[in-house]
């Protein structure tokens, strides 16, 4: 296929208000973020929520109704919300936004695993509220729970709205989780499997890491699925590249990298957005616009959503 996918990631939960001036926090910032990402070529939006006051990560669907009806009404972009929330929430508070809101495309994490943001207070010593130290300091005892229980009860939520999913897969052996549930004939193709590459508990950045997510991939799944990555901070576009020239889908974001390159934060989403998209087209290839994103994922249309 000629078309590649950029998903823009425009905040997240692993990234604290202290690491960047940029970071959208509020609904303002994020809905600023979300349209000026689609502007510059991103075809879907991944989506979290966070505290306007604290920049704390918050899952209720009250905070993400101040920013999804706007960022709705000013782009046609693919409005993906996760269900990754924050590794400290519940599965029920995970995907109560997707049950309330019944979005085109939802993430889905395959597997619990360790998840070490730990390491980043040896680059960020100094920080503005309380909550951010600890959520970092935290994890180095934090198992990111994504049991096949979960697993299950998310996808039967989620699928009786529509909601097809992002299926985020940190290490080899979710993709086997994920062919679990398509053996079980719960998962219907074309399924879309986010690789992540560079979270300490998960898989690498060595490009025979990226390699062998996908021959691994395309083993278990054929056609029947559409590939993307997301590399962590400074790997985050050469992995991007890798994909791209392998036939695969992009995501970056400040949720992902808050860099842009070497000591040079992103002042935007959209600066991402738009570096991305030029080594897409320095290949030879072409930006999927929402429209032609719809049908390489099999989405139900931004008119069949709750707001």
């Amino acid at each position: 296929m000629n078309k590649v996918v950029i998903t823009c990631a425009v905040t997240g939960a692993i990234h604290t208000p202290s690491m960047s001036p940029h970071l959208p926090i509020t609904p303002e910032e994020i809905i600023e973020a979300s349209v000026e990402a689609a502007a510059a070529g991103a075809a879907v939006i991944h989506l979290h929520a966070r505290d306007p006051h604290t920049g704390r990560p918050d899952q209720s669907p009250e905070a993400f109704a101040k920013f999804l009806p706007p960022i709705k009404a000013r782009t046609d972009a693919v409005l993906n919300l996760t269900s990754g929330g924050s590794p400290y929430m519940t599965i029920d508070e995970r995907i109560r936004p997707s049950m309330v809101f019944k979005p085109e495309l939802a993430s889905l994490n395959m597997g619990s695993f360790n998840f070490a943001l730990f390491p980043m207070l040896e680059r960020f010593s100094e920080f503005k509220y309380d909550w951010e130290r600890k959520h970092l300091e935290d994890s180095r005892d934090l198992i990111f729970r994504n049991t096949f229980k979960d697993i299950e009860y998310a996808l039967a939520k989620c699928a009786e709205n529509g909601t097809r999913f992002e299926f985020e897969c940190y290490d080899i052996g979710h993709l086997y989780n994920l062919a679990h549930f398509v053996d079980r004939g719960l998962v219907e193709p074309p399924f879309f499997v986010q690789s992540v590459f560079g979270i300490l508990g998960g898989i690498g950045t060595h490009d025979e890491d990226v390699a062998h997510m996908k021959r691994t991939a395309d083993r278990l799944f054929g056609g029947d699925f559409r590939w993307s990555v997301l590399g962590a901070g400074r790997h985050q576009l050469r992995i991007a590249a890798m994909s791209a020239s392998m036939g695969g889908n992009v995501r970056v974001g400040l949720e992902d990298s808050l860099w842009l390159g070497k000591g040079r934060l992103a002042e935007s989403n959209a600066q991402q957005v738009a570096r991305a998209r030029q080594i897409i087209e320095g290949l030879g290839l072409e930006v999927a616009t929402p429209a032609e994103a719809r049908v390489i994922l099999g989405l139900k249309g931004g008119d069949a959503v709750a707001f």
